[in-house]
């Protein structure tokens, strides 16, 4: 039969499978749907997600009979001793059971009235014959299943050969995940022959590459990593439930197939399959072959196995186990964490951060498009994330090695570089997240104090103009910029990157001038009466922040003179915070405006919602580091400063943007449970909800959330101030240090800044006032106990988080001509939302003439064909479109969230 009769019966097997009602167990038409197909491409074009529906929909017995049938025979060719054999047990037939397997379940988890069969159907008891039989041509032999797990019910499948005796088996997912596993590491078809004489059996468990747990080379084929690509795929398949349960649900309620997968597996499966998908994931090396613009000639198809590999890993890792199993653990979790040799680390640090460190290469390239970016840079950046929370030893090692600056600036640049971008929104958040987990290491807040050379070697968007300093200075001067810069996107993150401030800024030493000056600039921002007033939660931030401020003078007075006299020059900002009230404020602002208006600024009121904006043109210009202001440039404290002054300096201190009660809806950031979902720093978090996720870091938020209920709410959800919320917050600001600072330290500053005035003194003041600073001795001041904000994990912001990793999958399979199929194409996932876009017209890259229009037209048009079809209208082949993808979350519902927007 030649290719394109064998499309031709194929297409008119599924479409009978729609048509008829019960077809019998024994009848040979089931071997048609692992004897035709000869690729997944046929599988996934012919078997169009309309026929999968009708079928489900309408005759959902053949359904069930089909997965029987397909399951059946993969598990007897898995148990065949001549398998892989072409003539005995063919390879081919495993491969489209497999391939039929990942074609169906999408669909049937997207439709919620089959959840209950679902169950009962995937992990009910069966019943099983004791005695194997082999199939042949004519005859189909399934496993026998209880009558009451279907529902409608069907006729019970019933054996063909003998009526033998039979015995209580596993669920048929359970024996379908054990027997996929078990298939990842199967002599002949993932792993070469000559494994079956050394290990003396058909699934070793051998890991696939070098790296952790394997030091030999690992040979391999091209035939067998595609096998290992069709069965990580149907893995994802089916652990993919996940994308169809609403966010604000997951983490409560898991999934049966990740749950069984993570917590029942011997050790020796667990390792193999965890040290597999990490080496194959880190061991690859894009440049290892590379030639200039050779992605345009050739495709690397084993991209596609580190892709799926890496997704595998990372849903086994992140997957937090539901209350509801009970007191078991994630083993996947628990075994990255208890990785401790040196040589392991050393190879996970130089995976991680070459693969991390592509793309940017790929930009900065000098030939333009010479090389192709990888897309696993989130997925990167997810796992050294992972790798930190469960692995203390990890932790130390990047630490002790002076790694941890290489991945420092990697995920600024990825923060600064997509802060802008709605589709990066969940990437950039993840960045910050990350930075806060390093910054709880005190080890990790000492070593930044080691001087940063390298800038001149940065990406121009991290290249700050002018800037000579320390890591720390870095560190703080680039969180300044992502605030500044980020027109308010990353509001909801604020508390994050004010905690990673708070926990690096008792080891602080040497703060440069600059750096100092940005922190009294956010000071200025956070403590402006527009910006307190605006939102109920906004002191919030400001605490935090001087909580940073305290930390500093409180443990490392004399190391950071810059930033005290930044404070020394600032005195009037503090006391004025020290005597705020409610009328105070208003005025405050109503004169703003009116400088504003008499300034041509176009507003006439100074609006919270404003971001605290600086634009890239104007924190891009050549600025010179700023040193100390001498006394004749600022006089400290002086009771005669100008409101003009006044009014400049608030003109050049951007104001930071209202912290919404309830946040706008917009295809950024929904309103729904993944936006409110990034972790709860910043409204605060339970105890009960902290502690019930397993294996997560809880500790104290990051920010402390007071609850101020004293504040007036306007009907459509605003928020009016009133006297009494302000003293519900005020008196609990911590001021007290800063206060005391200020009054024991101004005067002798001024005392000496008067001397430095008269004539014939030493005219180098600054270095003078800074040596007074260092000697100074400051009365009435303790230092408190260093806190420490964690990243916090609950169940809305493991929905986030599960949410975000499924997009990544989502968008990475959605194009088809990279060695993809599009598992997940047309389904209603509820996890996300879903926009599709315009596809991408030709371009000198990818011309895409009639040669490839042909080429591609022939699969689509018999994909198409409804022979037969009672309603006589053609079905459309399916090509889907470019979706974007961006990082927020709302759950979505029905075919209208496929016209919306990716959102996580």
């Amino acid at each position: 039969m030649g290719a394109g009769d064998s499309k031709l019966s194929f297409k008119k097997d599924v479409f009978r499978l729609s048509e008829e009602h019960s077809i019998p167990p024994n009848d040979p038409y089931w071997l048609s749907f692992w004897e035709l197909p000869e690729s997944a491409a046929d599988v996934f074009t012919l078997f169009s997600s309309a026929d999968i529906r009708r079928t489900r929909d309408a005759h959902l017995e053949n359904l069930e009979t089909l997965i029987i049938a397909v399951t059946t025979r993969l598990f007897t060719l898995k148990h065949h001793a001549a398998f892989p054999d072409p003539d005995q047990a063919p390879e081919r037939d495993a491969l489209n059971c497999i391939r039929i397997l990942t074609r169906l379940l999408p669909f049937i988890y997207e439709k919620e009235s089959l959840e209950e069969w679902e169950r009962n159907f995937f992990w009910g008891p069966r019943r099983k014959n004791i005695k194997p039989s082999s199939i042949t041509r004519t005859e189909v032999i399934f496993d026998e299943a209880i009558e009451d797990h279907r529902s409608p019910p069907p006729k019970p499948p019933t054996p063909t050969v003998g009526e033998g005796e039979s015995e209580n088996s596993q669920p048929l997912m359970e024996e379908l995940l054990d027997t996929l596993v078990d298939m990842l590491f199967y002599v002949g078809f993932t792993l070469p022959r000559s494994y079956a004489t050394k290990a003396q059996t058909k699934v070793p468990y051998s890991i696939w590459q070098s790296g952790v747990g394997c030091t030999a080379q690992v040979p391999t084929t091209k035939e067998l990593e595609s096998n290992k690509i069709e069965t990580l795929r149907l893995l994802l398949s089916i652990t993919s439930k996940s994308m169809f349960i609403p966010a604000n649900l997951l983490p409560a309620r898991g999934t049966e197939a990740l749950t069984y997968l993570t917590t029942k597996g011997e050790k020796k499966v667990t390792l193999s399959v965890l040290c597999s998908l990490l080496n194959t994931t880190l061991k690859y090396n894009p440049a290892s072959w590379r030639v200039p613009y050779d992605h345009i000639v050739f495709s690397d198809p084993r991209k596609v196995l580190v892709s799926y590999s890496v997704q595998l890993l990372l849903v086994l890792l992140v997957y937090p186990i539901p209350e509801s199993a009970g007191d078991v653990k994630n083993n996947y979790r628990h075994w990255l964490g208890r990785l401790h040799r040196t040589e392991d680390f050393q190879f996970m640090v130089e995976g991680m951060n070459r693969l991390m460190s592509q793309p940017i290469q790929a930009h900065t390239s000098y030939l333009p498009g010479s090389q192709k970016a990888l897309k696993w840079a989130p997925e990167m950046i997810m796992l050294f994330w992972e790798t930190l929370q469960v692995n203390k030893r990890f932790r130390s090692f990047i630490i002790d090695t002076d790694r941890a600056y290489d991945f420092v600036v990697l995920i600024l640049f990825y923060a600064l570089e997509h802060r802008l971008e709605p589709s990066k929104s969940g990437v950039v958040r993840m960045c910050i997240f990350v930075l806060q987990t390093l910054s709880a290491e005190p080890k990790f807040g000492k070593s930044l104090n080691k001087r940063f050379e390298a800038q001149n070697t940065l990406p121009q968007s991290m290249i700050i103009p002018g800037f000579s300093g320390t890591f720390a200075d870095y560190l703080i001067m680039s969180i300044y910029n992502l605030i500044t810069t980020s027109k308010g996107k990353l509001s909801a993150v604020y508390p994050a990157l004010l905690a990673t401030v708070a926990n690096i800024a008792p080891h602080i030493k040497n703060l440069s001038g600059a750096a100092s000056t940005k922190l009294i600039q956010l000071f200025i921002s956070m403590s402006a009466p527009s910006f307190l007033l605006g939102n109920e939660t906004n002191h919030n931030l400001l605490s935090s922040l001087l909580e940073s401020f305290n930390a500093i003078i409180e443990h490392q007075y004399a190391e950071n003179a810059h930033f005290i006299y930044a404070i020394i020059r600032s005195s009037k900002r503090f006391e004025a915070l020290r005597n705020f009230t409610l009328e105070s404020g208003q005025e405050e602002i109503d004169r703003q405006s009116r400088l504003k208006k008499d300034r041509g600024d176009g507003a006439t009121t100074e609006t919270p919602k404003a971001s605290m904006d600086e634009s890239t043109e104007n924190r891009n210009r050549p600025k010179p580091v700023e040193e100390p202001m001498s006394p004749s440039r600022f006089a400290i404290g002086d009771d005669d400063d100008s409101e003009e002054e006044a009014a400049e300096e608030q003109k050049n201190t951007p104001p930071l943007p209202k912290q919404e009660t309830t946040p706008p809806k917009s295809p950024e950031t929904p309103s729904s449970a993944v936006d409110d979902a990034v972790p709860h720093q910043l409204r605060g978090m339970s105890e009960k909800a902290r502690g019930k996720m397993p294996e997560r870091q809880n500790s104290t938020s990051s920010i402390t959330t007071q609850n101020s209920t004293s504040g007036a709410h306007t009907p459509n959800g605003g928020f009016t101030p009133t006297p009494t919320w302000i003293e519900s917050w005020l008196p609990h600001l911590p001021l007290h240090t800063i206060l005391t600072l200020i009054q024991e330290l101004e005067p002798q500053v001024r005392a000496h800044v008067a001397k430095s005035n008269a004539p014939g003194a030493d005219p180098n003041t600054a270095t003078s006032v800074l040596s007074l600073i260092r000697n100074a001795q400051i009365r009435g001041i303790d230092p408190s106990p260093i806190r420490t904000h964690l990243f916090e994990w609950s169940n809305l912001a493991l929905g986030w988080y599960e949410s975000l990793l499924w997009g990544f999958i989502f968008v990475s399979e959605m194009d088809v001509s990279k060695g993809n199929v599009g598992v997940w194409n047309g389904t209603t996932v509820k996890l996300f939302r879903v926009q599709e876009t315009a596809s991408e017209g030709p371009s000198l890259l990818a011309p895409r003439g009639a040669v490839d229009a042909i080429g591609s037209t022939l699969v689509e048009r018999l994909g198409g064909v409804a022979i037969g079809a009672r309603g006589g209208t053609r079905q459309q082949p399916e090509t889907p479109t470019r979706r974007s993808f961006s990082a927020d979350n709302n759950g979505g519902n029905g075919a209208d969230e496929r016209e919306r927007g990716l959102v996580v």
